[in-house]
């Protein structure tokens, strides 16, 4: 999916600097017999080295990113480091084996280590791996390489993850999706929060930031939370456990940011550095470092660049035989400034709207990742396409009958952006895109529903106007969209019978509880399961619930609610129950 003239191996490999680590592949009978840097003392815990687990990212059908990070205590400076990957998790059978020279460790990149082993494995597998650093072994990772772009699977099942506020309370909903017999996670960003926290709530997560700032200010800040939320004993276990595909939404860098082309500098409305555009560049490219050196994926990086834009690019595709086209989107690096106004209620939120939201000026994408994106979508021949969308599609809105008009719920989400929705979605219709599912995070909220052209029109039936369906997963651990309104002053649990009745496109909302959700890919269907887990239970047993459950036909955009059937049944729900 290069957007440039050279592939993206070759301009990673290129660069002095970069998201990756290289590495020297071994004979096997070496790496398992031989090799001094792969003897391993087994008394020693894993902890004690890799302190923040191992994980696996960006899956290609040969091969995968692997993720570790060596402990400041444990680092020796040039010695160097051992991986293995294996069918078996005894690592009997190894089948890939490599050395990290040890001048590719150290401060530089916070200890980090990024492995691209695209091209060494085979299509639609499930390995182990793990790191040997100082006579010391990691805990065995699995990871999974995607289909052969030639393949025809049977289903794709993802997990969906978003907003995982370390703070606001515990990580239950990873422990169980980690059970969970999914193929990849797909993580939609909001994967730390820039705040640091003295909560009352939840004094053991509290989390002091390097600068003494409330707020990330700096690289040291940024790599400090990712370093904190990475001790989380269940991230890791979710991370060791499967393949992960991450974009980022707001708070990997500051809350509801954009780009403001007036000054060539993002915009961060609630940062202390909201007036200093030098900063708010300097402190972009910081955030996405940071993010680069701890995120399991495989962006395109260019070190020697000062500007944001040309640093790193994180839109991507991942191809799942002829099953599955999912495409992963950046909503935050070059979106317009919010149309109304920054003010935080009336501007960004509960706004009663203005003209620069239909405006064609106004973008989500920015040019080039747009044109990519309509190019990939009219062209895919896969039977689903899917797009990883940090904010939501769909239109949320509150009517006013007295006075002829409406208010927005969310203008940071793509309610701001009209006119670039409208133009995307005319030219999927016009294309003939079929099977077009919008996975979405960010606000903090279960919903499913219609993805339409003209949301004025309440018939969910019609063809011509109904161009997908949007799936969103709830947050993990931040403060749920109730909490949120509440703060904002509504009054009482807005159920979803009265969202459905103000937007009756959406099919489904939950402003009330956390967790994560399921999607599966089938032949002849797409399957959506939102489950809720207590964000309060800091315990592996922490219940679990089946929410809701509803599925897609192939070739007919109709919402069926299958709630309370058997897990995986392949009938159709019972008569009226559809939309």
């Amino acid at each position: 999916m290069s957007k440039h003239s050279v592939t993206r191996r070759e301009f990673i490999r290129a660069a002095g600097w970069s998201a990756l680590t290289l590495f020297t592949p071994v004979a096997i009978g070496e790496a398992a017999e031989e090799g001094p840097l792969f003897a391993v003392d087994a008394e020693t815990p894993p902890s004690d080295v890799f302190s923040l687990g191992v994980a696996s990212g960006d899956p290609t059908s040969s091969g995968v990113i692997l993720w570790t990070r060596i402990d400041p205590e444990a680092y020796q400076p040039g010695l160097g480091m051992a991986f293995q990957v294996a069918l078996d998790a005894a690592f009997n059978w190894v089948v890939l084996a490599g050395v990290v020279d040890g001048g590719a460790i150290g401060a530089d990149r916070d200890y980090t280590i990024k492995l691209d082993l695209d091209g060494q494995l085979a299509a639609n597998r499930r390995y182990f791996y793990r790191f040997i650093y100082a006579g010391v072994a990691s805990v065995a990772g699995r990871c999974r390489t995607l289909p052969a772009p030639s393949a025809s699977p049977a289903e794709i099942r993802l997990g969906l993850l978003t907003c995982q506020d370390y703070p606001s309370g515990y990580y239950g909903a990873l422990h169980h999706l980690a059970q969970e017999d999914v193929d990849f996670v797909v993580h939609l960003g909001d994967f730390i929060y820039e705040q640091g926290s003295e909560s009352s709530d939840f004094p053991d997560r509290n989390i002091t930031l390097p600068s003494g700032n409330s707020v990330a200010v700096d690289l040291g800040d940024y790599r400090h939370l990712y370093r904190t939320y990475r001790t989380d004993p269940f991230l890791q276990e979710v991370m060791a456990r499967h393949t992960f595909i991450v974009i980022w939404d707001d708070h990997e860098f500051a809350n509801d940011s954009y780009w403001d082309p007036a000054l060539d500098a993002p915009g961060a409305p609630d940062h202390p550095f909201a007036a200093d555009p030098e900063a708010l560049r300097q402190l972009k490219l910081d955030s996405q470092r940071a993010w680069a050196e701890y995120v399991p994926a495989r962006p395109e990086v260019n070190p020697e660049a000062t500007h944001p834009h040309d640093f790193l690019s994180i839109w991507r595709r991942f191809r799942f035989g002829d099953l599955l086209d999912l495409f992963m989107l950046d909503e935050r690096t070059y979106r317009s400034p919010h149309p109304c106004g920054e003010a935080l209620v009336g501007g960004r939120y509960v706004s009663p709207g203005c003209d620069q939201q239909d405006s064609p000026d106004q973008t989500m994408l920015g040019v080039a990742q747009r044109q990519w994106l309509i190019g990939g979508l009219v062209t895919s021949p896969a039977i689903w396409k899917a797009l990883g969308n940090e904010v939501l599609q769909m239109a949320l809105t509150i009517p006013r009958p007295n006075q002829g008009s409406e208010l927005f719920v969310d203008l940071d989400a793509w309610d701001g952006y009209r006119a670039e929705r409208l133009a995307l979605l005319h030219t999927v219709r016009q294309a003939g895109v079929r099977n077009l599912v919008l996975l979405t995070g960010d606000l903090h909220a279960y919903m499913a529903g219609y993805v339409k052209l003209d949301y004025g029109e309440a018939n969910n039936g019609n063809p011509e106007n109904v161009v997908g369906v949007e799936f969103m997963t709830p947050a993990v651990s931040s403060d749920n969209l109730g909490a949120v309104l509440a703060d904002l002053g509504f009054e009482g649990e807005i159920g979803e019978g009265l969202i459905r009745l103000l937007n009756p496109h959406v099919r489904f909302a939950d402003l009330y509880h956390w967790g994560y959700a399921t999607v599966t890919f089938g032949r002849r269907a797409c399957t959506y399961r939102a489950y809720s887990v207590d964000r309060t239970v800091n315990d592996a047993n922490v219940p679990r619930t089946l929410l809701k459950e509803l599925r897609v036909l192939r070739n007919r955009t109709r919402l069926f609610d299958l709630t309370g059937a058997a897990s995986g049944a392949e009938t159709m729900a019972a008569p009226g129950a559809e939309d």
